[in-house]
């Protein structure tokens, strides 16, 4: 039941010039849109399930340290105006 290719019709609008298009790469010279690609090693690939787990456990890291350098940051200022008082 194949249609003969003379009979068929062509549906693309003579307008479209696809003759811009660009194929799109495949393996590892493959640029990804929007986001970037790390090769996590074996034994830390074990312990998250998806990318999402990575991510997650990643936004929790950064803001641990933020808090972490936040609460420094703290503590640094409380002791330089202690130590302003002290002088006064």
């Amino acid at each position: 039941m194949r249609k003969d290719r003379s009979k068929m019709e062509d549906e693309l609008q003579p307008e479209y010039d696809l003759k811009s298009l660009k194929v799109r790469k495949l393996g590892k010279n493959r640029k990804s849109f929007g986001s970037t690609i790390v090769r996590l090693e074996p034994d830390v690939a074990q312990m998250f399930p998806s990318a999402d787990a990575v991510n997650e456990a990643l936004r929790l890291l950064i803001r641990v340290m933020r808090d972490s350098q936040a609460s420094s940051s703290t503590a640094q200022n409380r002791t330089t105006l202690e130590q302003t008082d002290k002088s006064f």
